[in-house]
């Protein structure tokens, strides 16, 4: 099949969501397509989308995000968009997408993996350890809100959202002395100048596909699949294949804590699970390895292991 390429006519429509960490992922998959089908800039047009995750009221009053709905709230317009026919692809945070997606739709391309362990933020602090008893810490996930209370069960953890510029904002106001972002934002942004740590992966398992940039198409677009197999990762891809399928197992939300973390190893694949409690009181974690091929398989034995000693009602 000859692959009918994009062109400033007709360019390829590239949906995404409007901060500048998305906006980042979205110039990375134009770049990228850029490059494997020596195309000018102006053959792609990017397209940006406002999602519900992203009502400025809602992120400014620190609204939780199960209080106004799950993952979906930073993907939903943005599927509704290319299901309509506006946009071709769709650029995601694979950490904030369901498991499954929507009738149509398929997410089945990764660019390389970037830094998958979290950062430690704050003006005062260098470390978690430093933290003095009663310190306030500012969070929106309730995976990192329970690895830090399990922990240091003195602290304080409050709602905080926002993005990156916003959640620095928050700090600089005085909302906490600390609070955590992902290390592949701040890479992707070259924000090397904000004072932060990365924290082992044995102290806080990162969230699932965290620092993964997932690409979403409609499943009979023959045109997008050929385009996009020329920059999916496949190293990034089984790795996630045995996280996601973890998650699915786990029956995963915005409201349940979880952690996962697959790494390769020649033909082997090893995956690492956690499921905590919302006020980190209580941990299982557990981990496990197979062939690669085997990945997906062993994603769901291992969330089984786990629902067998948590018990069906963990959660």
């Amino acid at each position: 099949m000859t692959l009918n390429l994009p062109t400033p006519a007709e360019p390829l429509k590239i949906g995404t969501r409007g901060s500048p960490l998305a906006l980042a992922q979205a110039y990375e998959t134009r770049e990228r397509l850029m490059a494997a089908f020596d195309l000018p800039e102006d053959a792609f047009e990017v397209v940006v989308i406002s999602t519900t995750g992203d009502n400025k009221t809602l992120i400014d009053a620190d609204r939780p995000l199960k209080e106004i709905g799950n993952k979906g709230l930073f993907t939903k317009e943005i599927e509704e968009a290319m299901l309509d026919g506006r946009i071709d692809i769709a650029v995601h945070s694979s950490k904030d997408m369901p498991v499954e997606q929507p009738e149509g739709l398929i997410l089945d391309v990764f660019l390389p993996r970037e830094d998958v362990r979290d950062a430690f933020v704050s003006i005062k602090y260098k470390s978690i350890a430093e933290l003095p008893e009663g310190t306030v810490v500012g969070t929106s996930s309730l995976r990192r809100k329970a690895q830090l209370l399990s922990r240091r069960p003195d602290l304080k953890v409050v709602e905080f959202r926002g993005n990156v510029q916003t959640r620095l904002r928050k700090l600089a106001d005085g909302v906490a002395e600390a609070t955590f972002l992902a290390m592949a934002g701040l890479n992707r942004l070259g924000m090397s100048d904000v004072p932060h740590a990365a924290v082992s992966e044995d102290d806080m398992l990162p969230a699932i596909a965290q620092g993964a940039i997932g690409i979403e198409r409609r499943i009979d677009d023959e045109r997008a699949k050929g385009l996009l197999a020329a920059i999916h990762d496949e190293s990034t891809g089984q790795r996630l294949a045995a996280e996601r399928a973890f998650l699915a197992a786990l029956d995963g939300s915005c409201q349940t804590p979880i952690g996962g973390l697959a790494t390769i190893d020649g033909d082997t694949i090893h995956l690492r699970g956690e499921i905590l409690k919302t006020d980190g009181t209580v941990t299982y974690a557990d981990e496990a390895s197979a062939p690669i091929a085997e990945g997906a398989e062993l994603g769901r034995s291992l969330a089984e292991k786990l629902l067998d000693r948590a018990g069906a009602d963990f959660f």
